[in-house]
């Protein structure tokens, strides 16, 4: 399998068996995560929108390979606070670094930034379009726990129109013969063209306003806020910010696989009282992350 100098700015750049080829390069980071096999190499982390767990572990990934990192976590801390347009400072950092890793608030920055650098580019996050490697890490998380990708229950809960996370994912799974059961507040469903995906893979969704009514059917349950920085206007957020809340007394008649991941941060989408209860992978999810974020970079640097 040749990923060397792959960009990866969507899910669907890469297919099924790429998939897997990288979750079986994660699984021995993650049985051996420090391996100097990227010593010389420069990774570029520039995030034009904040992150914590992503930007972090992309930064963790690189440093337990021996890579060096530089970049940004502000924009604010760029040239293009001085008017400096996207597509020259992705050309500039092309001169200093092997790989670009980028977020940014904008849809379709990432293939901008792909069309322009001469070093590949990763999509940390494109607004509200996609997000590949939390989707890659995903992956590895469903795989982990259910000890399969194929034919499983999944329950996307919460924002479903604004989440890159969900629209990544459902791309994803669409190779996997997964039945999806869609959880979201009127205002805030699934958009057409993603489901068009799954009709189009011949796959079966279900939508519901309401967790508890297939909580008991699912093997995972993926969890996801409601952003506030999706929203132009406050009231329409605040309209929808609660809409689900899960608790432990919601998880008494689970199936026993079943697992809650959440692309994190969490407001109060999940109460504290779920964090100890065997259901409960979502900080384990994030750790997850840096294994198959070392598997990304080493596969797209051409090391593994």
């Amino acid at each position: 399998m040749n990923l060397k100098n792959r960009n990866l700015i969507s899910i669907s750049d890469y297919n099924k068996e790429e998939y897997l080829y990288i979750l079986k390069l994660a699984e021995e980071f993650e049985k051996k995560p420090v391996q100097d096999i990227a010593q010389g190499k420069v990774v570029a982390t520039l995030f034009f929108e904040p992150s914590t767990r992503t930007r972090l572990s992309f930064e963790s990934a690189a440093n337990r390979m021996g890579a060096r990192v530089i970049g940004f976590s502000d924009a604010a801390n760029s040239s293009t606070a001085k008017g400096e347009s996207l597509a020259d400072t992705i050309r500039t950092v092309s001169c200093y670094a092997d790989i670009i890793v980028m977020r940014h608030p904008i849809e379709g920055a990432a293939k901008l930034a792909s069309e322009v650098a001469t070093v590949p580019i990763i999509n940390a996050g494109d607004g509200a379009n996609q997000h590949p490697t939390q989707c890659m890490l995903d992956l590895y998380s469903i795989q982990k726990t259910q000890g399969t990708l194929d034919n499983l229950n999944i329950a996307m809960v919460g924002d479903l129109k604004y989440g890159r996370t969900v629209h990544s994912l459902v791309d994803a799974m669409c190779n996997f013969n997964t039945t999806f059961h869609l959880i979201s507040p009127d205002s805030l469903k699934l958009p057409s063209s993603v489901k068009m995906h799954i009709k189009k893979s011949n796959l079966t969704y279900f939508q519901y306003t309401e967790i508890q009514e297939a909580i008991d059917k699912v093997d995972i349950l993926y969890m996801t806020r409601v952003q506030r920085e999706r929203f132009l206007d406050v009231q329409d957020y605040e309209k929808v910010k609660n809409s689900y809340i899960l608790d432990k007394s919601m998880l008494k008649n689970v199936k026993s696989n079943m697992k809650i991941l959440h692309p994190l941060p969490r407001v109060n989408e999940i109460a504290t009282n779920v964090d100890n209860m065997p259901q409960a992978y979502y900080f384990q999810q994030a750790q997850n992350g840096v294994y198959v974020r070392q598997a990304l970079i080493a596969a797209i640097l051409g090391l593994k």
